[in-house]
């Protein structure tokens, strides 16, 4: 049991980290780490309890309009660079066969999935760690070339969920088997289970999966027969029609974004894709939370950006009626937006 003294020294050290990323003080940011490893503190605790849970809160920061872009980006490269710099001075070498761990096509956040490449690596694994946004060609090329005892695959947004889902099959048609993870299969890895794919809630969950050859390769098969009603094939076709109704739509109840400038409009037309993207991923797995959850976390992102509710009602609302004749779809819009509230009247 950790007493109080250590528990007191371990969070004025994951403070002071917290503040070197607001700094942007890469050596205070290794310094700091360093310094646990240095106390006896194990490589893998100090990347999974002080560099994992202080970039989670760098995310909240940016979700509450607290951090810019630019400070979330800087915050992140520290992080990595602190990740580099405990891998360096713990120094494993390989006993066990190689992993290849990579994000899914599309997805950009590579630091998650870092970390457990070096948890991997600290219990003795070959590691090959690809990076954000792999291609599933240039993934199955890699396989084919290098001899992979398991592939770990990241998805950190649930609208990447049909991209992943070909991205696992391609692996497992290259004979290599597939481990998931990442808060994109939801928290309790339901959607990974639908795709019938072995998930890992965490780096040494993932770890100790990777480790048992027979966990790994007993996985329930795919539950996608919903895919035969073409809901989600038919929305995929219409994406771009559906964005370009919802901004019209905008425009004639809010006047006001007929004067946003290019990066307003753009950021708008992105928010636009999002809904329609997450609400894909549910139609690909049939569970209409994974889109009110979605919606849960846009409001008050979108509040903080001043950005009035109503109009996110507005564009659930519009897209509800262009989808009328797709059940599913239809569903999960009315139940997000319940939770969104009344959607009359006009913008300011």
């Amino acid at each position: 049991m950790i007493d109080e003294t250590t528990r007191a020294g371990w969070a004025g050290a994951y403070a002071g980290y917290l503040d070197s990323l607001a700094a942007a003080d890469e050596y205070a940011a290794i310094d700091a780490a360093v310094g646990l490893l240095d106390g006896g503190v194990p490589a893998e605790r100090v990347l999974l309890d002080l560099v994992a849970p202080a970039q989670a809160e760098v995310g909240e920061r940016w979700a509450r309009n607290e951090w810019s872009v630019a400070q979330e980006h800087a915050a992140t490269h520290i992080s990595e660079r602190v990740v580099a710099a405990v891998a360096g001075r713990a120094a494993a070498r390989p006993t066990r066969g190689r992993v290849v761990v990579a994000c899914m096509d599309g997805e950009w956040h590579a630091l998650p999935p870092r970390l457990v490449a070096e948890v991997l690596r600290l219990r003795g694994w070959q590691v090959t760690f690809l990076g954000a946004s792999v291609p599933p060609a240039h993934l199955v090329s890699y396989l084919h070339r290098h001899d992979a005892y398991a592939v770990a695959l990241a998805c950190a947004l649930p609208m990447r969920l049909p991209q992943a889902h070909h991205m696992i099959e391609v692996c497992r048609r290259a004979d290599v088997p597939v481990v998931v993870g990442g808060r994109g299969f939801a928290a309790d890895g339901r959607w990974a289970r639908r795709l019938g794919v072995a998930w890992a809630p965490d780096a040494p969950s993932a770890a100790d999966l990777v480790a048992d050859e027979r966990a790994l390769s007993r996985v329930p098969a795919a539950q996608l027969d919903h895919l035969a009603d073409d809901e989600y094939a038919g929305l995929v076709k219409r994406r771009a029609e559906l964005i370009d109704g919802a901004l019209a739509d905008l425009r004639d109840r809010a006047p006001a974004t007929r004067a946003y400038t290019p990066a307003q409009l753009d950021a708008t037309v992105s928010d636009l894709g999002y809904i329609v993207d997450f609400l894909a991923a549910a139609l690909y797995v049939d569970d209409g939370s994974l889109f009110t959850e979605f919606v849960q976390w846009l409001l008050p992102v979108l509040t903080s950006r001043k950005v009035p509710a109503a109009v996110l009602g507005w564009t659930l609302e519009h897209y509800g009626r262009v989808l009328h004749d797709f059940p599913r779809a239809a569903r999960y819009l009315d139940r997000s937006r319940a939770l969104v509230g009344g959607t009359g009247g006009r913008a300011a």
